[in-house]
């Protein structure tokens, strides 16, 4: 496990990494997530094995620290995971990004471009979402006020129904991390994510599973050159649902010039 301080009082963010080529390859979990427990088994995979890999936990996420001074947007996210590549001598990145983490990574990319030299995107966030109460994912968390949801009754409710998977890695996460973090992927960013997408220059592709086609704005993105992939047999969690298509899908990408 390595480790960078990201903020001016000291927390750290964590990461596995696994040995191998340059230019490295960054992976982004989403959510309530953390990076080794989505991405080992694809990361290993002979087809996208050979590069230096980082299996990298957001802040309040996973093995990273929870500061609850932290602000948790996706701007003080992608500054943050800008921090950490820094320290680890990273740049020119391939960004392979999930849900929330693809957002953060859209927004990396655009505030901090020389970090990045691709983007391969899973089910991320691209438009602001409502918050509605009762939801589950970040809609649902956001519609409590952080003290609800903190100290209140919210964070056992999203517990009920987040269901066994989902919350084997969401309680590792701090409580006010997870709101704030929720709260502001609902609100997105100005200019929106989607459209931070659609002025990037580098090679971008968007995955998606093939029962929630077609993606809105599908034909906006792939006029921009965005590669629009539908995936078959998964839901959001693409590469725990279908590995071997996530992989496949994941190389070509990664080799399109």
């Amino acid at each position: 496990m390595r480790s960078a301080a990201v903020t001016p009082e000291g927390d750290r963010i964590r990461w596995v990494e696994l040995p191998g080529q340059e230019p490295p390859r960054v992976y982004v979990h989403g959510l309530g997530a953390t990076s080794p427990a989505y991405f080992t088994e694809v990361a290993v995979d002979p087809r996208l094995a050979g590069r230096r890999s980082l299996l990298l936990d957001l802040l309040g996420h996973g093995i990273s620290d929870r500061p609850t001074h932290f602000a948790y947007t996706l701007e003080s996210h992608a500054d943050a995971l800008a921090g950490a590549l820094r320290a680890a001598d990273v740049s020119a990145a391939e960004l392979i990004a999930h849900s929330m983490g693809g957002s953060v990574a859209i927004v990396l990319a655009a505030r901090h471009p020389g970090l990045v030299s691709r983007l391969v995107l899973i089910d991320a966030n691209l438009d602001p979402v409502p918050r509605v109460p009762g939801a589950s994912g970040s809609s649902g968390i956001a519609s409590y006020t952080e003290e609800e949801f903190a100290r209140g009754g919210g964070w056992e409710e999203i517990r009920d129904r987040a269901g066994a998977h989902w919350w084997s890695t969401m309680r590792l996460a701090g409580r006010e991390a997870l709101h704030r973090s929720a709260f502001h992927l609902t609100r997105g960013t100005v200019p929106t994510m989607r459209e931070l997408l659609l002025d990037l220059k580098i090679p971008r592709t968007f995955l998606l599973p093939e029962a929630d086609g077609p993606l809105p704005g599908a034909d906006a993105l792939t006029e921009a050159g965005v590669s629009v992939v539908e995936i078959p047999d998964c839901g959001h969690n693409i590469m725990l649902d279908n590995p071997e298509a996530f992989v496949k899908a994941t190389a070509a990408a990664l080799e399109e010039r």
